[in-house]
């Protein structure tokens, strides 16, 4: 039998954003209040001052649930229960030189809000309680316009993609 070195998290100041290896998996939220749901502003790179849907980077060892919770909690101060996927997408970003400076795949949570006020922290500069005829005023980019009104459809029928283990 082989021997394995010990067990080793990566910590998210040693995962390579700029110009990575490989993409890089991050998960998003549709969170419910009613009729609303929460739009965050980037406070970093890439999407610097964009609106968006709160979220972040998978760790190591996390689960995609996890991820998801921890990342809402650091950005938004929110408890969210998690309702199923609502979609799943890939951001690459090409610099002038045709190289990548940024590769994620992202998987696109609905959930539901259940305690905390909102309030943005971590890399976030802004966060509101919006509704879906405010998307306008925020010039969100099309694939988060696309998650949310999808997520809001299958909040409606029911039709979730549920995780599977």
């Amino acid at each position: 039998m082989v021997p394995r070195p010990p067990f080793k998290t990566t910590r998210r100041n040693d995962i390579k954003r700029l110009y990575p290896d490989r993409p890089l998996v991050g998960v998003g939220a549709v969170i419910f209040r009613g009729e609303e749901f929460v739009l965050v502003r980037r406070g970093q790179e890439p999407a610097l001052g964009a609106w968006s849907l709160p979220g972040g980077l998978v760790e190591v060892g996390e689960t995609l649930e996890e991820a998801l919770r921890r990342e809402v909690r650091e950005e938004t101060g929110l408890t969210v229960r998690i309702l199923g996927i609502t979609a799943v997408l890939e951001r690459i970003y090409r610099d002038d030189d045709h190289n990548i400076p940024y590769h994620y795949v992202l998987i696109d949570f609905a959930c539901e809000y259940v305690s905390g006020n909102l309030a943005p922290a971590s890399d976030i500069t802004a966060a509101r309680f919006v509704t879906v005829p405010q998307l306008p005023e925020f010039a969100v980019a099309s694939f988060t316009e696309e998650a949310v009104r999808r997520a809001f459809e299958q909040r409606q029928t029911g039709s979730f993609l549920p995780m599977i283990g």
